[in-house]
């Protein structure tokens, strides 16, 4: 019996899921959850073969709960399903030691035979995407850079940033600059949406 957990926050999402995955002989889904701050605790109580992490997620994003489960369940083999095709979030799940990557317009059995493969120990790794990301590369920005640009997209002024991050506004101001020149934007607004296109943020 593959034993799975499902993240996903959007309530319709997560039980369609649930109920493809129900369908299925060997499978069953043992959590289900919709922030990735419970990814970990609930990982650790039901202990899943497989988690089913949607990248968007409040209180923690998939990638970084694809990490945490790493290091704390090593056993436990995620699997990430994306609306969103942006080869940067590839790379950036490759590297948090996910096995496998989805997209959501793939067809419903994509699930339940990625699971299974998963489980099994292969990769699973949509080809179009993983073509776009070895086109597109990693990101050019540094992590400091990133968590300050993820800050700007919420649309907060610079002296809430510096707040945030703990850092000084000329601190936040240069930030910012190396970002925009990095993507090649034209301004603050162009550089986040450039970044987030590419699946960097």
């Amino acid at each position: 019996m593959i034993r799975v957990l499902i993240a996903e926050d959007m309530h319709m999402i997560r039980g369609a899921l649930t109920a493809l995955l129900a369908m299925e002989d060997g499978v069953e889904v043992v959590a289900e959850l919709d922030r990735g701050d419970q990814i970990v605790p609930a990982a650790l109580r039901t202990r899943p073969d497989v988690a089913v992490l949607d990248i968007g997620l409040p209180g923690l994003d998939g990638l970084s709960a694809a990490e945490a489960l790493h290091e704390q369940l090593p056993d436990c083999r995620t699997l990430v399903l994306t609306g969103m095709n942006q080869p940067g979030h590839l790379l950036r799940a490759l590297s948090a030691h996910v096995r496998g990557f989805i997209v959501k317009n793939a067809p419903a059995e994509t699930l339940a035979d990625g699971v299974r493969r998963v489980a099994a120990g292969e990769r699973v790794i949509d080809p179009e995407l993983l073509a776009m990301a070895l086109e597109t590369g990693s990101s050019p920005l540094t992590p400091r850079e990133t968590d300050v640009l993820r800050a700007a997209d919420s649309g907060i002024a610079t002296g809430e940033i510096a707040r945030r991050l703990s850092l000084s506004p000329a601190t936040v101001r240069n930030y910012l600059s190396n970002a925009i020149g990095k993507v090649g934007a034209r301004n603050r607004i162009d550089a986040i949406r450039i970044a987030r296109d590419a699946g960097w943020l």
